[in-house]
């Protein structure tokens, strides 16, 4: 019986064998505002997918969406979910914009369900200097692991 592996093995052994898989389902879109001379902000919030503006910042509409983002993997394995402390979007002519204070909607310990799958919805703060018009885009990487 020297060479049997225990249980904690075999269980580490499992989720190596399975390996995540990260899907996003849904990108997060901070939808449409006007910025004057003084800038401002826009945040999406995770939970309640509302927008709110701070600052010199108008709100011109469109639809605000959280991201949404779907895992898989080993059945009840406990999870790490890592965003970004800042993210920089590209607009046009140069200009920068900064994505910061993302965060999820998880629980402090999140798992994979007993199908092995979580979703989970993330958002943050765009910080807009003032008069930077533009259509800003970038990639938020999301990084998961195995606990």
């Amino acid at each position: 019986m020297l060479c049997a592996q225990d249980k904690a093995d075999s269980a580490s052994a499992r989720k190596s064998e399975i390996p995540l898989r990260v899907d996003v389902e849904t990108q997060l879109d901070m939808g449409r505002v006007a910025v004057g001379a003084m800038g401002g902000e826009v945040e999406v919030d995770p939970v309640s997918g509302a927008r709110r503006v701070r600052g010199d910042v108008v709100d011109l509409g469109g639809f605000a969406l959280t991201g949404v983002v779907t895992v898989r993997g080993e059945p009840g394995a406990e999870v790490r979910v890592i965003l970004p402390a800042t993210v920089d979007l590209e607009g046009g002519n140069g200009r920068t914009a900064r994505v910061t204070g993302l965060i999820t909607d998880l629980s402090a310990a999140p798992r994979l369900g007993a199908d092995g799958r979580l979703q989970f919805r993330f958002g943050g703060r765009l910080q807009i200097a003032g008069l930077d018009d533009g259509d800003y885009r970038g990639r938020i990487p999301v990084t998961v692991e195995y606990q």
